[in-house]
């Protein structure tokens, strides 16, 4: 099977920042989460993939082929949301997206009323006129009108109430259904990915420290609690152990390791309670594992 996308040690460098070298491939039917704070390169990864940067080193391929600048049919496989929504502001919406159809062959203006509808999006609003979350909304319908086989999203909920933002994740839902295209997702709302990814890749200074499926960290962290005397903080597999007398607490990215040591240790009542994925990707980025 073809991957939607492939990066293969890819590097861009600016004066105080590098990104890569990057290694990262996206299978169709597949959505990958990408964590990282501000800084970490997560944009500029979108950047280099659409061609909007240009990498200074590495190969990308789009469901196999190169993003070569002077072939862009690559281009018509992905639909993207980034963080700026750029449009012709004395257009209305309906202009500006009857405008990009032109450039591509699966276009479906059925799409684009039923899209519009679903988000609430009033198509004779002049786009200046238009606020930050219907924007989004604008963006998210161009980049779905030609059904994307590869979808890009870069904060792509940011500035949308809560009931919108539900309608954005099932229309997103419904585009993997049929098991061919993919989404690559970043974002800062943790809830977000933690609904729709089936993965997640933690970006830091440049380079991916983790990649693990949603289940895999699911299973592998948990918070502890457990009673042990004397003043030991350290444990196998645990960061953040905090000790009150005999009871100590803590976070286990290792858990099977803790409850091995633990039970050598003759640890009494220790108890385990499973983490959210939101509190997993919040403790990984604040301490560093991977």
């Amino acid at each position: 099977m073809v991957n939607a996308f492939e990066f293969n040690d890819v590097v861009k460098s600016y004066p105080d920042f590098q990104l890569g070298p990057l290694s990262l491939s996206l299978a169709p039917g597949t959505v990958l989460g990408y964590v990282g704070p501000n800084g970490s390169g997560k944009t500029t990864t979108m950047h280099c993939l659409t061609g909007l940067v240009k990498a200074d080193g590495g190969e990308m391929r789009v469901f196999g082929q190169e993003n070569h600048p002077n072939r862009p049919s690559w281009k018509l496989d992905i639909g993207y949301v980034g963080d700026v929504h750029v449009f012709y502001e004395r257009w209305s919406a309906a202009r500006n997206l009857k405008f990009l159809s032109q450039f591509y062959p699966n276009w479906s203006d059925q799409r684009v009323l039923d899209l519009a509808r679903r988000f609430d999006l009033p198509l004779e609003r002049k786009a200046k006129n238009l606020s930050t979350g219907n924007r989004v909304k604008l963006s998210l319908i161009a980049a779905l009108a030609h059904s994307p086989r590869l979808l890009l999203l870069d904060e792509p909920t940011s500035g949308l109430d809560p009931v919108v933002r539900a309608e954005v994740l099932e229309t997103l839902f419904e585009l993997l259904e049929t098991g061919e295209s993919a989404i690559f997702y970043s974002t800062h709302i943790l809830s977000d990915i933690s609904r729709l990814a089936d993965e997640l890749a933690f970006l830091v200074d440049g380079r991916i420290t983790l990649r693990a499926g949603k289940e895999a960290l699911t299973e592998k962290y948990r918070r502890l609690s457990f009673r042990l005397e004397g003043t030991r903080t350290d444990f196998d597999g645990c960061l953040e152990m905090r000790r009150e007398g005999a009871r100590v607490q803590g976070v286990s990215h290792d858990v099977e390791a803790t409850l091995r040591q633990l039970t050598s240790l003759n640890a009494q009542q220790v108890e385990e309670t499973r983490m959210t994925i939101d509190e997993i990707a919040v403790f990984i980025l604040k301490n560093g594992q991977g």
